[in-house]
């Protein structure tokens, strides 16, 4: 009998095994599925671009495939590349980009550091305000900054609008809040004995952010970092908004604004420019992928 009943407990779990490989191959098999499609749903905008800024004008506007390139050419790389309107739009979206970079993670250091350890009455309400500003679409908020600036025109004579550098202080609107929410919650997962043995050792709170916080927390600082710059170097309703002149457009409005011509559209330069200006937050992601998980899973589980 226990003979018997072990064959029969075996040929079970051969059974069981057998079932549960086969489910774990469907599994497996449909995952690639999906996967399959998500990246063909993802790569095809990016690829048909780049297949659209290697024609020439006249070939987009035949009737062919699209899909094809039949006289591939680099004319409207070349063009772009030496047009001094597209250097500037480049110049200006890396000089305000960098920029708003520093200011927003030197705002949202300290601000998250006092908030998640420098406990005070209302720190907590305030962490929540402070994530909760971000939600504000920035639809709503562009024209009461508009007012603002103009009624600050209207005072003291100084023109604020139409100038890139504006944007400097506009984009730290929608940066710091989140940037500010994502440390709260990275400063919140450091065990707190850091900071307290660092405190018994004589370090004063500016030590212990610069000397134990910040090297610990630099995935999520990094993380921070490179959500600052996607949303600066994107940014597109702000600039369409405040800036005008063509000196002083960055990439994503001057492309709009100087490759559309009233109903004629230059797509093949438009492509070409989107790709172009697409190239630094996408090698950038490509290079710190890694900080970047890291730093919003940490940032997502607090204590």
């Amino acid at each position: 009998m226990t003979t018997a009943t072990a064959q029969i407990g075996g040929a079970g779990g051969a059974v069981r095994y057998g079932s549960m490989a086969r489910a774990n191959k469907r599994a497996l098999r449909w995952s690639y599925f999906f996967l399959t499609l998500f990246v063909i749903f993802f790569l095809m905008p990016p690829i048909y671009m780049f297949i659209t800024s290697l024609k020439t004008s006249a070939e987009i506007g035949a009737v062919t495939n699209p899909w094809w390139v039949y006289n591939p050419t680099l004319e409207n790389y070349t063009t772009l590349l030496t047009q001094k309107s597209f250097l500037t739009f480049f110049k200006n979206s890396a000089i305000v980009s960098v920029l708003v970079v520093s200011v927003t993670m030197v705002v949202s250091v300290l601000a998250a550091f006092s908030l998640a350890r420098m406990r005070f009455w209302g720190s907590a309400t305030l962490a929540t305000g402070v994530f909760l500003t971000y939600l504000v679409p920035e639809t709503l908020l562009f024209i009461p900054l508009f007012k603002i600036f103009a009624t600050f025109h209207d005072y003291t004579g100084i023109a604020l609008i139409n100038h890139w550098w504006v944007l400097i202080v506009l984009y730290p609107t929608l940066t710091v809040p989140f940037c500010t929410w994502i440390m709260i919650g990275y400063f919140s997962s450091i065990p707190k004995e850091l900071d307290e043995a660092a405190l018994i050792d004589g370090a004063s709170y500016f030590q212990i952010l610069t000397k134990v916080f910040i090297p610990v927390a630099l995935p999520g600082i990094i993380a921070a970092m490179i959500f600052c710059f996607t949303v600066s170097w994107a940014q597109f309703l702000y600039p369409l908004a405040f800036t005008t002149s063509e000196d002083q457009l960055v990439l994503p409005v001057g492309i709009v604004t100087t490759l559309i011509k009233g109903d004629v559209y230059n797509w093949g330069q438009i492509m070409t420019g989107a790709l172009l200006g697409a190239a630094p937050p996408l090698i950038i992601y490509a290079f710190l992928m890694d900080y970047y998980i890291a730093g919003l899973t940490a940032g997502a589980t607090k204590g």
